[in-house]
């Protein structure tokens, strides 16, 4: 029986209404192997239930002294004890792959959307909820799509032997029929409770969980200033709140276990007693009163199955809310749709039109890239330099030039940035990343071999040691030698640890730079990518990126001299516009608001300590 391979090629557009949509959702998109575990597990019970017909044919057999009857019972005992063994091992293989295939679903929709909204995603969702989301929720939605399959499989097998008992003993039949659902409901009166007690639980999980990775995240500051203690208690506090909410969900779940064991046993009893009754009577043989008994102890297997899907449904609900408010997140598209091309003329390009994509990579290389919000233009073939005083409103903008910010609750969209005269909102988000290339002022390094880091999606024009020379990471090579002696003095096959943790704060810029380097996009946008560097490595940068970046359009907020000297144009942001434009010098001769940012003179006009300086430029797109 073929599994497909994963990850899937597509994980689909899932059903974001609801919850429940989202379950249903999930159900229908892996019908084929829903549809063969129910066929599994119904013959795996029937073959189950049908066993001590069998067994009590061979009774009645022996006490008939019924030879060749006694021959036909053990062969049936045997072919049922040989298919509900077949069926056992093809149903817990299919419902663990069901179970695999759903969470892997789960977790490639939740990475894409990652993917797609970029760091503005940890500005709507916390980092904690997407770590548990696509951990523990995973988990708990791929245990119940895969139990649905297994609870219509019990379904089936009880309505089977019910008939079969109705047909032969009315009585028994109808305390099989009805008894069941009866006991089946006896739980449900404890999901309330269950359910809000662990959306509870979930709750203080995701905040523990925040609470830490914010904790690990700012470990270094934490211990410059002795808070570690601090941070140390509240985690203390958070995680026992989680641990007593975990203790009042297992109470609440034991009772509904305790009930699974305790009513059916009750009920078999019950059933068992009056077959006796009529064994005593001579209203049925011994043999049929063994089939009796084993058929009504069979019924504990699909009660157990009710009130484990019970539980699934429970927590899975929980589980596919939070999933479903992380699915839900939109990147806000622009005000229109429209953008003007060169000549002025109108250029229509929707989401998703691939003509448009193709259009827009035709022009990348050379066109200029213009925000309407700030009135930067980024001429095409140029290095230009931005600077602003706030690094956050730097940050904010440099994110605009790649296109589809993800905005924060309540922030309205803005006009788009153009390039060439297209709208990147109006793009699909992989055209417009592979345009607008943003390098993030703080870049993640992944860990792995120097050659796996510089292996991107990338023109080909620049090699990785072309770009290694103009980052100048020189010394982050030597570093990595050193630290892997097995790579034999090959830098490129040396190991970066995770997150770069063994380099300094400048090396790993480096090495992040000579990454979008080789990319070489028609757009690159660099933000503050010299921030961890002494002055003369800073120098020597400036000279490599003019150098590599010849022709090429490139955008470089700064503050620095050492770079802002090496741009062919300049501009001057304060109050969210360009306030300035010129070369370096020209502006440091004749803009004393220039001058106060560039210097760092707070008393200045324009400088920091005015409070005028509020400048929209970010660490944004490549183009």
């Amino acid at each position: 029986m073929p599994l497909v391979p994963l990850p899937l090629p597509d994980p689909g557009s899932p059903d974001l209404s609801s919850p429940r949509g989202f379950l249903r959702w999930l159900g229908r998109s892996q019908l084929r192997g829903r549809l063969l575990a129910t066929l599994w597990s119904t013959l795996e019970l029937g073959a189950l239930a049908a066993l001590p017909v069998a067994i009590g044919r061979g009774v009645q057999a022996v006490v008939d002294r019924d030879t060749r009857a006694l021959l036909a019972a053990g062969l049936l005992a045997l072919l049922l004890s040989a298919l509900q063994t077949a069926m056992t091992v093809l149903v817990h293989r299919r419902a663990v792959w069901n179970w695999i295939h759903a969470a892997s679903q789960v977790r490639q929709l939740v990475a894409r959307q990652a993917s797609a909204l970029g760091g503005g995603l940890s500005r709507r969702i916390a980092t904690g909820e997407i770590v548990a989301v696509s951990s523990g929720d995973v988990e708990k939605i791929g245990w119940y799509v895969e139990l649905t399959a297994r609870l219509y499989g019990a379904v089936l097998a009880w309505l089977g032997v019910s008939v079969v008992v109705l047909w032969h003993r009315p009585g028994l039949g109808l305390a099989v029929l009805l008894g069941v659902p009866v006991l089946a409901a006896a739980v449900w009166p404890l999901l309330g409770p269950f359910e809000r007690r662990y959306t509870e639980q979930r709750a203080l999980g995701g905040k523990a969980s925040e609470l830490a990775a914010d904790t690990v995240a700012g470990l270094r500051v934490l211990r410059g200033i002795g808070g570690e203690e601090l941070f140390l208690r509240r985690y203390r506090a958070a995680s026992q709140r989680v641990r007593a909410a975990a203790v009042r969900t297992a109470r609440t779940w034991a009772v509904m276990q305790a009930q699974e064991v305790l009513l059916p046993g009750l009920f078999v009893i019950g059933v068992t007693w009056y077959g006796a009754r009529l064994a005593l009577d001579g209203s049925i043989g011994v043999g049929e009163l063994i089939a009796v008994y084993g058929a009504t102890a069979f019924l504990a297997a699909p009660l157990r199955v009710i009130g484990e899907a019970a539980h699934a449904w429970s927590v899975a609900r929980v589980s596919a809310g939070r999933a479903v408010k992380v699915l839900a997140l939109t990147r806000e598209e622009g005000l229109d749709e429209e953008g003007l091309d060169g000549d002025g003329a109108s250029v229509s390009v929707g989401a998703g039109d691939g003509e448009g994509a193709v259009e827009l990579m035709r022009r990348a290389g050379r066109s200029d890239l213009h925000d309407p919000v700030s009135g930067l233009t980024a001429r095409a073939g140029r290095l230009t330099a931005v600077v602003c005083g706030d690094p956050d409103a730097a940050g904010e903008l440099a994110a605009r030039l790649g296109g589809r910010p993800a905005l924060a609750e309540g922030e309205r969209a803005k006009p788009s940035v153009r390039l060439g005269g297209i709208a990147l909102d109006g793009v699909p988000l992989a055209a417009a990343r592979a345009a607008v290339l943003v390098h993030d002022k703080e870049p993640v390094l992944l860990s792995g071999t120097l050659a796996g880091l510089l292996d991107v999606p990338r023109s080909g024009r620049v090699e990785p040691a072309e770009a290694l020379a103009a980052a100048r990471a020189e010394d982050a090579l030597e570093a990595l030698v050193e630290g892997s002696p097995e790579c034999a003095g090959d830098p490129m096959a040396a190991r970066i640890t995770e997150r770069g943790r063994s380099l300094s704060g400048g090396q790993r810029q480096r090495l992040a730079l000579a990454r979008s380097l080789v990319a070489d996009p028609p757009v690159l946008v660099l933000d503050e990518p010299t921030s961890a560097v002494d002055a003369h490595t800073e120098s020597r940068i400036a000279a490599g990126l003019r150098e590599l970046r010849a022709g090429r359009t490139t955008v470089v907020f700064a503050t620095s001299p050492l770079l802002l000297d090496r741009a062919d144009t300049v501009l001057l942001l304060q109050q969210g516009r360009v306030a300035a434009t010129g070369t370096h010098r020209e502006l440091m001769a004749a803009d004393p608001r220039y001058r106060a940012v560039v210097t760092r003179d707070e008393g200045a006009p324009g400088g920091a300590g005015a409070g005028e300086a509020e400048v929209a430029v970010g660490s944004g797109g490549a183009q």
